[in-house]
């Protein structure tokens, strides 16, 4: 079984450098001599072992609250972040301790990390996974991330493992002069991992990377609602700020024939990527309506068949919610289309956007600037000014 287990381990981290993360020795070698497996005990260790994110806690509702992230997206930020050897990290999110251990082997004995977590049996359970690891050094807290953890600060570096909405005045606080910080930041709705540094009054980023986390609960938590349609093929719609929404109705509106619109000539046809990526970006940042869906690939009365971004499990598209329309992305006979329901002007707002950020040349993550001042500064410029309640964003490109 060491053989195997050894195999699995290195498997998985040539195909992590194979997508361009654990570019940073430090990470690579913690990648390389970590074992995932045990921190996963549940799990055949050939589960434990792909590139995918593994859910270890749920809500009433059956909504993830907790989980293993993807190996490659742990290698990003970690990469990002930087750690160096003898420093104090700080670690917002607990999950099952795999990315503390990560960090403690990194910047080694002469180091420290500390992680918290808002849930009690999340610490728990990630306690007896880091000594079952020999991790003994990790100190794990059950607190309210938001908070931070005071009686470790001052850190060299923080990190957050939970999608956040804002940031929060103990981090920047408990942040050394000249440290870093990485977190999940939702930019109205969707995420983007954010390496901040400071420069003179404001944080300003050093790299942005696309990611997907669960998101941070407790009194810090942001306005962004998820809600499932359908469980039967898991039908999700996702909204920047809570609404009115009827489920019922939504879904059935969906069943039906759309209005096809054309988009028109905006040049090549964008690739998946560049649709999921740049566009919903665009979108989410210039449209307070916006909407995201996503569905199993392949279920049964599934209703995203033209969606343009399709993995091996779900379809994705975004588009416009309205009280009395809806509008999503779509792609029939290999052409960009939007497929409209309702009142006709949600279409006409959607293809203008999509025709605007053609015209703008696709921006997307990569070039992305993000410069966060504090509440209430002025003199903020940028292509896009989003306001949050710590802080003002500024997003160029």
């Amino acid at each position: 079984m060491p053989a195997e287990l050894n195999t699995l381990r290195r498997e998985l981290f040539a195909h992590i450098r194979e997508q361009g993360a654990a570019a940073d020795p430090l990470v690579a070698e913690a990648l390389r001599t970590v074992s995932r497996h045990l921190f996963l005990p549940d799990l055949p260790p050939d589960q434990a072992y792909r590139d995918e994110p593994i859910v270890t806690k749920r809500d009433a509702d059956g909504r993830p609250v907790s989980s293993s992230s993807q190996p490659t997206i742990m290698a990003i930020m970690l990469d990002q972040l930087a750690p160096r050897r003898g420093q104090r990290v700080l670690e917002i999110g607990a999950g099952t301790g795999f990315n503390a251990a990560l960090l403690a082997s990194i910047v080694g004995e002469r180091g420290a990390v500390t992680s918290v977590d808002l849930d009690a049996d999340t610490v728990a359970h990630a306690r007896e996974n880091l000594d079952a690891a020999g991790c003994p050094n990790v100190v794990v807290v059950a607190g309210d991330g938001a908070l931070g953890h005071a009686d470790g600060a001052p850190y060299h570096r923080i990190i957050a493992t939970v999608g956040v909405w804002d940031l929060a005045p103990a981090w920047l606080e408990q942040l050394a002069p000249d440290g870093r910080i990485v977190v999940p930041l939702d930019l109205n709705g969707v995420q983007r991992s954010v390496a901040f540094e400071r420069d003179g009054d404001r944080l300003t980023s050093r790299s942005v990377s696309m990611c997907g986390f669960i998101r941070m609960r407790g009194p810090f938590a942001g306005p962004e609602r998820t809600y499932l349609l359908d469980p039967v093929t898991d039908l999700t719609l996702s909204l920047p700020t809570a609404r009115e929404v009827d489920g019922d109705a939504l879904t059935e509106v969906l069943g039906e024939s759309p209005a096809v619109h054309a988009v028109g000539d905006i040049g090549p046809m964008p690739s998946p990527m560049q649709l999921f990526d740049g566009f919903t970006l665009w979108l989410a940042v210039h449209e307070p309506r916006w909407c995201a869906l996503s569905e199993q690939v392949g279920a049964r009365q599934a209703r995203l068949a033209a969606a343009p971004v399709r993995g091996q499990d779900a379809a994705a598209t975004a588009g416009i919610l309205t009280d009395d329309g809806l509008a999503l992305i779509a792609v029939d006979d290999e052409r960009l289309t939007v497929h409209a329901h309702g009142n006709t002007a949600v279409a006409d707002d959607l293809l203008a956007h999509v025709r605007a950020w053609a015209a703008a040349g696709r921006p997307g993550t990569e070039g992305l600037r993000i410069d966060a001042y504090p509440a209430g500064a002025r003199g903020v410029h940028g292509d896009v000014v989003l306001e949050k309640g710590q802080c003002r964003l500024a997003l160029s490109w």
